[in-house]
């Protein structure tokens, strides 16, 4: 059973930091991109950062210079460190990674969620 699991959000007040952390469990074969996504309420779900399996990353606009995204492929992975919170960063954050789970088939992936954990950022 593959799950991916999400820890470390909470209230913070603006200015603060947040470290979140996904690891994913299960019978993996490999795992190419892991991601961060944030939605509120209402609004879409949008790509915050993004990690590839050689460590190339990209961030959204406004997050770049506060967040910092990284993996640790050994241990299957991801976090993503908040710095600089603003209110306007309050949403749920969800973790996704591409997973290849068929040994037959290594180079097709899908993809997978995280339950998500809320970020709330007060003023």
């Amino acid at each position: 059973q593959v799950q991916l699991v999400e820890s470390g959000g909470g209230l913070v007040q603006a200015g603060g930091s947040l470290r979140l952390s996904c690891a994913v469990s299960g019978s993996i074969i490999s795992i190419n991109r892991m991601s961060w996504y944030r939605q509120a309420p209402g609004f879409q779900r949008e790509l915050v950062a993004t990690i590839n399996s050689g460590g190339s990353t990209n961030y959204k606009d406004s997050v770049k210079g506060r967040f910092t995204i990284s993996r640790d492929n050994a241990k299957n992975e991801v976090t993503l460190q908040m710095n600089s919170l603003k209110p306007e960063d309050t949403n749920v954050y969800y973790c996704n990674a591409d997973l290849a789970l068929d040994s037959r088939s290594p180079q097709i992936f899908t993809r997978w969620w995280g339950q998500g954990t809320q970020v709330t950022v007060s003023s």
